[in-house]
């Protein structure tokens, strides 16, 4: 849905209060006379949020509110006499989440759990992503809502880290470009996003008072710059920034994070909000930019207050927080009098969740051709607790309360597929018991999910049945991780149940010459390198939302080519990423430390976290340092082929161009992802070997089709970043061109001359 029927009708209700009691109302009068018609203690008032309560009572874990939309993160503090309402924000990416039920209302408010951000990345079509954005703000309109807490774009340092599932990617072009295309999707309905976490949230453990020690150089080039891509592209309403300190100040606290980069460089129009009990010293964030603190804190209130009686913060800094506030209060649907329906069109949606998820699965093998099964493979014995109890997304703030998921059972037998059910009993039976045994306890067991069991894996005598019984065998392998915590090295690499279920399956139907399928329902990288040889074929589905099990199907059974690329590198040990000797390795500490206040020392990668690796992140590293991957970054198979023809390359003072003809040489439709690598001549700074400049999706092409596809790398994009000279600055000379189909996989290679060139900018030091 197209935000377009309320514009016109924004005004009519203020209208008729314009006058009242010769108060200036807000969307009437002049901003600055509103502003000028607050009272101090009103201007504190709506940079802090209205606290938050939820049906549990206070929560300050995962937001919630009873207030105007139930189970909405927060709300902002409304002022009636000035005509400014009080508007909600809600938690994304994967969908909106809100309560699904309320007290004395039989009707029910489930949202569309969409595919995670990591799959959405894999898709590498940013059309798609636009319009998978367009479904989620359409159900943030239809709610009631007005700001979507995401997209949520922090690179992936590592691949512990937590939060990766609603990450996109390794590197920033990737990163910057996804969230750009969501954020034009969600706001193309007349709402807002939250980009976030802004910036250097790529751990959980400690998070809110973690300490990342980085150079200016590093920062700028990796962590930054997706951000700055986002901001520039897409004019987001509003900017989150992260819990973490830099150097030793809170990301909201830092005036050239917030103001001199974000504003002043970057060109941000918009606000700037805390994520939840973010930060420590509210004047100190007024007067870095830092517009709003959510949920609104005990002293909070009181310290602005008092800050502008003491002199410590002018009231004019404060009149510019409170301005750009309101600015985005004038934006928002509630506002503008929207009658929300509270029916969004939840149908449509799962098919846009279903489709789009097909696209953004990555097939990692495919011996012989085995995927998509063949038309005589009809029975299949179904192994591995993940395949019972299909993982739809992530836990914490980017979880969705959704109507259903659809399991990988019921998705197999909807596209035609028998499955076992004497497999099936087994494991119902046994993954019941377990969960109930496993159930989390403590006092953040409501916010963790139970623990998978352990595999289960059949004697010789019970597979030497499933095989007589059954033409192939699917194996679906699984991890669950979310806010709150780093997953353990022990998630990443497969233990010796999951190890002896794959090999003692893949023997049994092997020796029969029966096909074996293993499926990774997973949010982050896991280790491969140990076993893929022994399947048939292995598919990365990652978390699909709500409609997992009908994708899955539709791509084993050939209804949709998978055409997804890794956005990130898989490792054949974890220890090959560079940042693995800065990272909390199988630490345990306290979920949420809030309001850490000072830096400390005391407990390195936990209290404070040294990337040292620079910008040698993911791919970077592993090319600079010529480290074999299991699967490099781009890497993804499909069940056709294509050629890349000499690719045509032009440049003028602005921009590198090239154009490339991609024909499908295989025997299927499918849809083939560019990727263009630049290799810069040797200069002042140590470079990359390489790094992604730009990237297109082809149209789904017919065999024997061609498409031809152009890619624009600006001049800027081409610059290193010279922290002495505190300027971007490209080198002049002979630029590798590589046009291909994974870092590793280059197809076509040309060269371009490009002049020197320097693109001031003001110095930011990043710390105190």
């Amino acid at each position: 849905m197209k935000f377009k029927s309320f514009i016109l009708l924004a005004s009519l209700p203020l209208m008729a209060a314009a006058c009242k009691g010769g108060e200036p109302q807000l969307g009437v009068a002049n901003i600055d006379k509103v502003i000028a018609a607050m009272t101090l203690e009103e201007k504190a008032h709506l940079c802090v949020g209205t606290g938050q309560v939820g049906a549990t009572g206070d929560d300050p874990v995962v937001g919630a509110t009873t207030k105007l939309v139930p189970g909405a993160a927060g709300t902002t503090y409304p002022i009636p006499r000035l005509g400014i309402p009080s508007v909600v924000l809600a938690d994304g990416p994967a969908g909106l989440r809100i309560n699904p039920t309320r007290e004395g209302d039989s009707q029910t408010y489930y949202c569309t759990h969409f595919p995670i951000g990591t799959l959405l990345a894999s898709t590498w079509n940013t059309e798609l992503v636009e319009s998978v954005g367009e479904s989620i703000g359409e159900e943030v309109l239809e709610y009631g809502a007005d700001v979507l807490l995401a997209p949520a774009l922090n690179i992936h340092r590592n691949p512990l880290c937590g939060r990766n599932f609603e990450y996109y990617s390794e590197d920033p072009v990737v990163a910057g470009k996804i969230a750009a295309a969501y954020t034009r999707g969600v706001q193309s309905n007349g709402v807002g996003v939250s980009l976030k976490h802004y910036a250097f949230n790529n751990q959980e453990t400690n998070r809110m008072a973690n300490d990342v020690r980085i150079d200016v150089r590093t920062a700028r080039e990796i962590y930054l710059k997706g951000f700055e891509i986002a901001v520039k592209e897409s004019d987001p309403w509003t900017v989150m920034s992260s819990y973490n300190f830099v150097n030793g100040i809170y990301t909201s606290e830092s005036h050239d994070l917030q103001t001199t980069l974000l504003r002043d460089e970057w060109g941000f129009k918009g606000m700037v909000m805390t994520d939840w009990f973010g930060g420590k010293d509210a004047v100190a964030q007024m007067k870095a930019g830092n517009d709003m603190l959510q949920p609104g804190r005990e002293g909070q209130f009181e310290g602005i207050v008092e800050g502008v009686k003491n002199g410590t913060l002018d009231e004019k800094v404060l009149d510019l927080n409170v301005k750009r506030i309101l600015e985005m209060i004038l934006r928002t649907p509630r506002f503008k009098g929207y009658k929300y329906s509270n029916k969004p069109d939840l149908k449509a949606h799962a098919a846009v969740t279903r489709s789009s998820a097909t696209e953004g699965m990555v097939l990692l093998e495919n011996k012989a051709n085995t995927l998509p099964l063949k038309e005589s493979v009809k029975k299949l014995a179904v192994f591995g607790c993940t395949s019972y109890n299909f993982i739809a997304g992530g836990t914490g703030s980017g979880n969705v309360n959704h109507a259903y998921v659809v399991s990988l059972l019921d998705g197999l037998k909807n596209v035609g597929y028998t499955v076992d059910e004497s497999v099936k009993g087994k494991y119902e039976k046994y993954i019941a018991e377990e969960n109930e045994r496993n159930k989390p306890t403590g006092p953040y067991a409501m916010f963790l999910p139970t623990p998978a069991p352990k595999e289960l894996v059949p004697s010789s005598a019970e597979l030497a049945k499933m095989v007589a019984a059954n033409d192939a065998a699917v194996i679906t392998l699984g991890r669950l991780s979310g806010e709150f915590q780093d997953r353990q090295l022990a998630d990443f690499t497969l233990d010796e149940k999951e190890k002896a279920l794959i090999k003692s399956v893949c023997d049994a139907f092997h020796a029969q010459g029966k096909k074996v399928v293993v499926i990774l329902n997973v949010g982050g990288v896991i280790e491969t390198a140990s076993w893929k040889s022994l399947p048939d074929a292995v598919l990365l589905a990652w978390q699909a939302g709500q409609e997992g099990g009908n994708s899955v199907a539709d791509v084993l059974s050939g209804k949709a080519n998978p055409s997804g690329k890794l956005t990130m590198t898989f490792p054949i040990s974890f220890y090959d990423h560079a940042s693995s000797a800065n990272f909390p390795i199988n630490v345990k500490t306290e979920m949420m430390k809030v309001d850490g206040s000072e830096v400390s020392d005391a407990v390195k990668n936990v209290d404070y976290t040294n990337y040292e690796e620079g910008i040698h992140v993911g791919y970077r590293h592993f090319d600079a340092c010529n480290v074999t991957p299991s699967y490099p970054f781009g890497y993804g198979l499909s069940y056709t082929t294509f050629g890349y023809d000499k690719p045509e390359v032009s440049s003028d003072k602005d921009a590198v161009s090239v154009k490339v003809k991609i024909t499908n040489t295989g025997k299927v439709a499918g849809k083939e992802v560019v990727q263009l690598y630049v290799s810069a001549p040797k200069g002042k700074l140590e470079k990359p070997v390489q790094e992604l400049k730009a990237f297109a999706k082809t149209p789904l092409l017919a065999p024997g089709e061609s498409a031809e596809i152009s890619l624009k790398v600006p001049v800027y994009s081409l610059a290193s970043f010279d922290e002495s000279a505190s300027a971007w600055v490209v080198d002049e000379g002979s630029y590798a061109l590589h046009i291909g189909a994974s870092s590793r996989d280059i197809r076509q290679e040309a060269s371009v001359q490009v002049a020197a060139a320097s693109y001031k900018v003001n110095a930011i030091k990043i710390d105190k």
